[in-house]
């Protein structure tokens, strides 16, 4: 598996480590960024969650075991905020049921401390890849958002019913009006929504249609 960090999935993306001794958060901060990843770090979690100008795409690296709130609690906190930050678990403490327990809420993975340096640069990779493809959805689905409301209310009813598999004839029956009228409002709303076939307008339905985490719309937005 390709872990180039100068991948353009992962490039400028950042790995926020929260990890409570200074010189293992300052060693794995230092280790990232000559991988050339952007990192920011913290000694606790309710230092991470104070902070408000996360970018993204983005990870974050955690210990397990921490002053105050713990990292699996950190973990669980996101995800109910719908931050959907990708999140890699590490502890010097490992056990079966702890990785069990963050694998199952959702961690990208479980690090055993002493951390193997590939295994961590995997770890990250995989993870900064999968939250520059949510940023990239949630930016997509904003663009068709902001197509279809320029379309007016019969424009929409008719793709609704285009995308819904209804032919002209079908579509100028149900509102009383002529197949040439469906016709021009077809033609009007394909022109506003940029799309050049029939296949286009499906296409954007799926997005729209398409489950998406509520966070990551942009870089440089905060986490609830």
């Amino acid at each position: 598996m390709n872990t180039d960090p100068n991948d353009v999935n992962v490039a400028g993306s950042w790995v926020y480590v929260v990890e409570d001794d200074p010189s293992v958060r300052d060693s794995l901060s230092l280790l990232l960024q000559l991988r050339g990843f952007s990192t920011a770090a913290f000694d606790s979690a309710e230092a991470f969650l104070e902070s408000d100008s996360f970018e993204r795409p983005a990870c974050v690296l955690a210990d397990v075991r921490l002053p105050g709130m713990s990292g699996l609690d950190l973990q669980r906190r996101l995800a109910d905020q719908h931050a959907a930050m990708p999140f890699v678990v590490m502890t010097a403490h490992g056990d079966v049921a702890t990785a069990r327990t963050a694998l199952r809420d959702g961690a990208v993975d479980f690090l055993e401390k002493p951390i193997d340096e590939q295994d961590l640069i995997e770890a990250i990779t995989i993870a900064l890849r999968s939250d520059h493809e949510q940023v990239e959805r949630a930016r997509s689905r904003e663009t068709v958002l902001s197509r279809m409301q320029r379309l007016t209310e019969r424009e929409l009813e008719v793709f609704e019913r285009v995308t819904n598999g209804y032919h002209n004839r079908e579509i100028a029956e149900e509102f009383g009006i002529s197949q040439r009228t469906v016709e021009v409002h077809r033609a009007r709303l394909m022109e506003k929504l940029q799309a050049r076939r029939v296949a286009d307008l499906f296409r954007l339905r799926f997005e729209l249609d398409r489950p998406v985490a509520a966070a990551p719309a942009a870089a440089g937005r905060a986490l609830p």
